[in-house]
């Protein structure tokens, strides 16, 4: 049966298995150029080239996993440590990244973030622990892992004296990869209209952007990227964020570190939580809330108020924290007693106009994480 090859920079329009072959894999894509929808099949993790019949676009797809591999552990990072001199950088890490998901690498400055990142990618030596990436050492299978892994790092540097396309080609020959692919990475990051400027003249921004294409040569199947929306303005972290969305739904595998916790909520399956070396938690991020016992907060709109804090709500058990301010009433409490609050003020004779509820976000478990580790 004929294989038919597909795009680099896809995305998924529906999944189904191909009847009668149950290690097969078909799929109904999009071209990204003229939006001519291709069939396509191949088996999990087969890594094919192609152009669009239409608009000749070329480029590397990879199939990715059945649904069925998705608590895969693709990287299993076990009690890492890190020493510089006295200071102990990495203290006895250790977490599991699934594969096929997006993980977040959260942690104050200092943490120990880029030197985790690092061991895990036998960039620096390890004092203690192991590093396994699909199953293999780290230590023992550096360069044959390193071919199927996509990296930036937190300080991003390249020849300035190149061009975009000059560097690309550059990691293209070092990678062993496809160059054509490059005017689509370029586009795809924002940067197809600087493709022939010289790096030395970039922005911040636009390096970053540059670090961004450059992880995805070889369309591997695993992208660690340390701080990938660092320097990036409001719309350059909308396609840093897009892309990820899309190299993920394409199969891929990432872990990325950040301090913009918002990012990391909209995007991240999971999270871990380092602080002073040490992994605190991992989990998603509605069970780190429910770990924490961290209650969702409410707004009360209540016509007349006048920033009075309504006695039937001081004598109520389960209120947590109530404050006014104008016509509005902010209160913490468990889910279960909502109805009640709302009930008791009715009951009370006052008139509520509004209600507003806040579940615990990324950033309240997060503070609430490293606060009780100092």
């Amino acid at each position: 049966m004929e294989i038919h090859k597909i795009l680099y920079g896809l995305f998924d329009t529906q999944f189904h298995q191909s009847g009668g072959l149950e290690d097969m894999i078909s799929k109904t894509i999009e071209c990204p150029r003229c939006k001519t929808q291709v069939s396509i099949q191949g088996e999990p993790e087969e890594k094919i080239l192609i152009s669009c019949p239409s608009c000749d676009f070329k480029g590397y797809y990879r199939i990715p996993s059945s649904k069925e591999d998705t608590g895969t552990v693709a990287i299993e990072v076990n009690n890492v440590s890190k020493f510089f001199k006295e200071v102990k950088a990495v203290d006895g890490a250790s977490f599991k990244v699934r594969k096929g998901e997006i993980f977040g690498f959260l942690g104050p400055n200092g943490a120990g973030k880029t030197t985790t990142i690092k061991c895990m990618l036998g960039l620096i030596h390890m004092d203690g622990g192991e590093v396994k990436i699909n199953g293999k050492d780290i230590s023992s299978n550096g360069i044959q892992i390193k071919k199927d892994l996509g990296f930036l790092p937190e300080r991003v540097s390249f020849y300035a004296n190149l061009t975009p396309i000059q560097t690309l080609n550059f990691f293209c020959e070092l990678k062993g990869a496809d160059k054509s692919i490059i005017p689509s990475l370029l586009k795809d990051v924002g940067l197809e209209e600087a493709a022939h400027r010289k790096v030395g003249t970039f922005s911040k921004g636009m390096v970053q952007l540059l670090g961004v294409a450059q992880a995805q040569i070889g369309n591997p199947s695993i992208l660690i990227l340390d701080e990938p929306m660092s320097g990036l303005d409001a719309r350059w972290v909308k396609i840093v964020r897009d892309k990820i969305k899309m190299l993920n739904e394409r199969g891929a595998t990432i872990m990325f570190s950040s301090h913009i916790l918002s990012e990391v909520e909209a995007l991240c399956d999971r999270v871990a939580i380092i602080s002073k070396g040490k992994i605190i938690a991992e989990d998603t991020i509605s069970n780190l809330s429910k770990h924490l016992h961290m209650k969702p907060r409410m707004e009360i709109t209540i016509v007349g108020l006048d920033g009075k804090v309504p006695d039937v709500i001081k004598r109520m058990s389960g209120v947590e924290d109530p404050y006014a301010n104008k016509d509005s009433l902010f209160l913490t409490c468990d889910s279960s007693i909502r109805s009640k609050i709302i009930t008791s003020l009715e009951n009370a004779g006052y008139k509520i106009s509004n209600l507003r509820t806040f579940e615990p976000s990324l950033e309240d478990a997060f503070v609430k994480l490293v606060e009780s580790d100092n």
